[in-house]
């Protein structure tokens, strides 16, 4: 699974003009699943984004999670993520999971964060077109691949 976390002072999303998901101080998590992505990469990542400290502390440093702050996240299906742009200058999209097997690691995914103690937890439409708003904070993005966990 890969992951482009922003650290946002609010996020939203949208489907044919109608807002269906919006937060705010947390993250918004763009969200990619492989075809070899399982529950058990799912739970890593939820773990990592729930516990990832980069919210500030009382003297400016990046030290609070999502949790310490009651923060907010939500989370927009991307297979996008997951494009091999090895040859040529189109992207192939033959390294992301199929759709019904994406669609139920992203939903997987959605309940872990929200079994991770993050009260607030948004979604996009899976496999629909979207228009996400997004107020990047500071700007803080991360990128993640739980490649480098699980094996």
């Amino acid at each position: 699974m890969k992951a482009v976390v922003q650290r946002v002072s609010s996020s939203g999303v949208a489907v044919d003009g109608e807002v269906i998901g919006k937060i705010g101080w947390g993250y918004n998590v763009l969200l990619g699943v492989g075809p070899d992505d399982t529950k058990q990469h799912a739970d890593v990542l939820a773990a990592k984004i729930a516990k990832l400290r980069v919210f500030e502390d009382s003297e400016g440093k990046m030290n609070k999670s999502v949790l310490d702050i009651d923060g907010e996240v939500l989370v927009i299906s991307q297979f996008t993520l997951c494009a091999d742009i090895k040859k040529g200058n189109r992207p192939s999209f033959t390294t992301a999971a199929p759709p019904q097997m994406a669609e139920e690691l992203y939903e997987y995914f959605i309940e872990r964060l929200k079994l991770e103690g993050i009260r607030n937890v948004e979604h996009g439409s899976f496999g629909a077109d979207m228009k996400v708003d997004i107020q990047n904070d500071g700007p803080v993005t991360i990128l993640m691949d739980t490649d480098i966990w699980v094996k």
